[in-house]
C-alpha cells in the first residue's frame, strides 16, 4: 500500500509565478504570512513577454523599495509620434504628443522586459521572509470545503500538487529562424497556442520519473496562472467576451533602419498595408507590434505554423515603406490574436481568488497587461493579510471583486475601441465611412493615456471607501457593505479637498521632515507594509485656535479606548496597525516637534526614544524648493483635515479634525478589536 502523500498547511497558496503571483507573494512576505508559490514552468522569463510599466505601477514598486531598480534600468517613454498616410498614401509624421500626461505622477511610463521585473520581485522575496518560487510544480486537484469566513483557524482549500520532471516542466517552445540563428519565441504563452496543462498532468501521472504528489491545505488560494487558468476551470468560471479578426506579430530586435523616430514610441498607420507600433526598449532593443493579417469572421484560430520572424519582418517593411528596416539580431518574437474577455467571477466564497490574465485578456499595445495584473494582487494581498492577522473583518475580501472586476471591464471597453482604431484602415477622406479617422485615433490615444497610467483608478463606495451611494450597486453588484449593514453609513467629506479623492490613490507632493528638514515626496512615506494610515493635515499650528484643535485630536487619539488602541494588540507598537502621519504648514523654524505636538503624533518607545519620522511640514527646502503641498492638495492651510489611507494608498475617508466620532464609526465598520 502506497504511503499517503505529505500534508502541509499554509496561510496562502499562490498558483503562478508571473508578475501577478509575485506581487501577491511580496505582500505576504511583507506582512509575515506563511505562503507558498508554485509554477508549472521550470524557469523564469529571460526575454520578451510584457515590458511596459505605467506610472501607478512604478509608484507601487517604489512602495516596496525596488521601484528605483526598474526606473534606472528601463528605457523612459517621453513622447509618442503619430505617423499616418498623406494625400499620396505615403506615411508622414503627423503629430507628437507626450507619452505620459505631465504632472499626474512623479514617474513616467518606462519599458523593461518582464524577466528583469520578475527578478526585482524575487530579490525582494529573498530579502523579506525568504518565500521561494517552487518551479516545476502544478496543481492537479482542488477542493473547497464550507467554512465560517470568520474562522481564522480554518484551512478550507485543499490542493493536490504534483512535482514535474525537468523535461515536463520545460515548455515546448516554438522557435523561429532569425538572422542571428534560432530564436526562442513566446508562442507557447500566446493565445494562438492551445493550453498544455492537461497534457502535462497526464504525462506526469504516467511517468515513473515524475516527482511525488503532496497535499496542501490553505486558508486562501490565489490563481495567477494565466489566460488558460487551471484554477479558473476548476471553479467552473468562464471568460466572457470575443476574439477579434486581428492577428499581430511581435519582434524584439536591434533595428537597422532609416526610420527617423525609431527611438520614440510610434503609432504608424499605412494606407493599405496595416499598422505598426514601435516601442523603444532597453539595451538598444526595439519592440515592433506588427499587424499581420485578418482572419475571416468566425474563422477561429489562425494557423500559427505559418508565422515566422521573417514573415513578421516583411509585414513591418511593407507598412513602414518607403523607410527601410532590417536587423542582424533578434532577441525574441511571438504572435497573438486580439481578444477582449473578462472572467465571470473573480472569487469563490472569498477563499479562492483569480487575478491577472486568469480573469482578463486584451491586446498588449496599451501597455496594460502586466500592470493591471500586478494591480489586481496589489489590491488583494493586503486584504488577505489584514484578515489572516485578525486586523479586519473578512467582509473586506468582497471588495476585491467589486473593485477589480469593474476595472477589468473598463479596460476591456478601452482596449476594444483602441485596438480597432489601431488595426483599422485609415480613412481616405471625410466620406470614407469604413476607414478610421486619424483625428479620432489621436483623441483616443490622448484620453487613453490617463486610463493607461493607472492613476485614474477610482474605487466605488464600500465598507472601506466612505463615498456616498449604495455599496451593493457598485461594480458587479457584490454586497461589499455586509459588515456595515446594521450601522449608519459613514460618508467622508469630499468638499475638504478637490484633489484628495475618495476611492483614488493619494497623490504625492513634497513635504519636509520637521525634525531634520529633509524633503520627501509624500508617497515615499507610504510603504507597502500592511498598515493603515491616518494623515493629519494639522494646518497652521501657530494659531492658538488651530493648535488647540490639534491638541484635542491628539488627546482623543491617545485615550485607551480610542480606535488606535482598540485595534492594536497590547504588546505591539501603537503604529503597527494604523500609523499617524502629520503635515502642518507653519514655518518649520518656528515649531518645536516635542513641544508643539502631542506625543501620539511622535510616539515614544523606551528602546528607541521619540519617533522623529512622523511629523512633516509644508515649507521651503534648502535645496528642492517649496512643495506647496497644501495648495496642491487643495487643503485649507489654517483648519486642515484628516485623511484615512488604506494599506494600498487609496483614500478611504476624509473629515475635519473634529470628526473623531465619524472616524471611529468608519473603522468600527470593518476593523476587529484586538484588546
Amino acid at each position: 500500500m502506497a504511503p499517503a502523500p505529505p500534508d502541509s498547511r499554509v496561510d496562502v497558496l499562490i498558483v503562478g509565478a508571473g508578475p501577478a503571483g509575485l506581487m501577491a507573494a511580496t505582500w505576504m512576505s511583507r506582512c509575515g504570512l506563511k505562503t507558498r508559490i508554485v509554477d508549472k514552468r521550470n524557469t523564469k522569463v529571460f526575454a520578451g513577454q510584457a515590458d511596459g510599466l505605467q506610472c501607478r505601477t512604478l509608484e507601487i514598486l517604489d512602495s516596496f523599495d525596488f521601484g528605483h531598480r526598474a526606473w534606472r534600468e528601463a528605457n523612459h517613454m517621453l513622447e509618442i509620434c503619430l505617423w499616418n498616410p498623406d494625400e499620396n498614401g505615403q506615411i508622414r509624421r503627423s503629430d507628437r504628443i507626450p507619452d505620459t500626461i505631465p504632472g499626474i505622477s512623479r514617474f513616467q511610463q518606462v519599458v523593461l522586459h518582464q524577466g528583469r521585473i520578475e527578478r526585482f520581485f524575487l530579490d525582494s522575496l529573498k530579502e523579506h521572509g525568504g518565500i521561494q518560487v517552487e518551479r516545476g510544480v502544478m496543481p492537479e486537484a482542488l477542493e473547497l470545503e464550507d467554512a465560517d469566513p470568520h474562522d481564522r483557524e480554518a484551512y478550507p482549500v485543499k490542493v493536490t500538487l504534483r512535482h514535474l520532471t525537468e523535461e515536463q516542466a520545460t515548455p515546448a517552445t516554438i522557435n523561429g529562424t532569425a538572422k542571428n540563428g534560432t530564436v526562442q519565441s513566446g508562442l507557447f504563452r500566446s493565445n494562438l497556442t492551445p493550453d498544455d496543462t492537461e497534457d502535462l498532468l497526464n504525462a506526469a501521472k504516467g511517468n515513473p520519473r515524475a516527482g511525488l504528489t503532496e497535499i496542501v491545505r490553505a486558508k486562501y488560494l490565489i490563481g495567477c496562472d494565466g489566460a488558460h487558468s487551471w484554477v479558473r476551470r476548476q471553479l467552473g468560471f468562464v471568460m466572457e467576451g470575443e476574439q477579434t479578426d486581428y492577428i499581430w506579430g511581435v519582434l524584439d530586435i536591434i533595428p537597422i533602419t532609416d526610420f527617423p523616430d525609431i527611438r520614440m514610441r510610434c503609432a504608424i498607420h499605412s494606407a493599405d498595408a496595416g499598422s505598426v507600433m514601435v516601442i523603444p526598449r532597453e539595451n538598444k532593443l526595439v519592440r515592433l507590434y506588427i499587424q499581420l493579417t485578418r482572419t475571416e469572421k468566425g474563422g477561429g484560430q489562425h494557423d500559427r505554423s505559418k508565422i515566422t520572424p521573417d514573415m513578421i519582418l516583411k509585414s513591418a517593411q511593407k507598412i513602414m515603406a518607403p523607410y527601410k528596416i532590417d536587423y542582424e539580431y533578434c532577441d525574441w518574437w511571438t504572435a497573438y490574436q486580439i481578444g477582449q474577455r473578462v472572467g465571470s467571477s473573480f472569487s469563490k466564497n472569498e477563499r479562492i481568488f483569480l487575478a491577472g490574465d486568469a480573469v482578463h485578456t486584451h491586446s498588449p499595445k496599451a501597455g496594460q497587461g502586466m500592470n493591471i495584473s500586478m494591480q489586481d494582487t496589489y489590491n488583494l494581498g493586503w486584504k488577505i493579510a489584514n484578515v489572516v492577522k485578525g486586523v479586519a473583518d473578512p467582509a473586506i475580501l468582497k471588495t476585491y471583486q467589486s473593485e477589480r472586476r469593474r476595472i477589468a471591464q473598463d479596460l476591456i471597453a478601452f482596449d476594444h475601441r483602441f485596438s480597432r482604431l489601431f488595426s483599422g484602415r485609415p480613412a481616405k477622406d471625410v466620406m470614407d465611412e469604413e476607414g478610421i479617422s486619424m483625428q479620432e485615433f489621436k483623441e483616443a490615444f490622448e484620453k487613453g493615456n490617463m486610463f493607461a497610467s493607472g492613476i485614474a483608478v477610482d474605487y466605488g463606495t464600500s465598507l472601506i471607501v466612505a463615498k456616498p451611494g449604495d455599496a451593493a450597486s457598485e461594480g458587479d453588484g457584490s454586497d461589499v457593505s455586509a459588515a456595515n449593514s446594521k450601522k449608519p453609513q459613514v460618508v467622508g467629506k469630499q468638499s475638504l479637498s478637490s484633489v484628495i479623492k475618495l476611492g483614488m490613490r493619494m497623490p504625492s507632493f513634497q513635504v519636509l521632515s520637521q525634525a531634520d528638514a529633509r524633503p520627501w515626496q509624500f508617497q515615499e512615506l507610504l510603504k507597502s507594509n500592511g498598515r493603515w494610515r491616518l494623515v493629519v493635515f494639522a494646518g497652521d499650528v501657530k494659531q492658538a485656535t488651530q493648535k488647540a484643535r490639534v491638541q484635542a485630536l491628539g488627546e482623543a487619539l491617545a485615550k485607551p479606548d480610542s480606535f488606535l488602541h482598540r485595534y492594536t494588540p497590547a504588546d505591539a507598537p501603537i503604529d503597527s496597525v494604523i500609523e499617524v502621519l502629520t503635515i502642518h504648514c507653519s514655518p518649520r523654524r518656528e515649531v518645536e516637534l516635542l513641544d508643539d505636538f502631542h506625543e501620539i503624533f511622535h510616539p515614544f518607545r523606551k528602546e528607541v526614544g521619540w519617533d522623529y519620522w512622523k511629523v512633516f511640514v509644508d515649507d521651503d527646502s534648502y535645496h528642492e524648493g517649496h512643495g506647496q503641498a497644501y495648495k496642491n492638495y487643495d487643503v485649507d492651510p489654517v483648519r486642515g483635515c484628516m485623511v484615512v489611507l488604506r494599506p494600498d494608498q487609496y483614500v478611504s475617508w476624509i473629515g475635519e479634525l473634529d470628526d473623531m466620532a465619524d472616524l471611529e464609526r468608519f473603522f468600527d465598520g470593518f476593523m476587529l478589536a484586538r484588546r
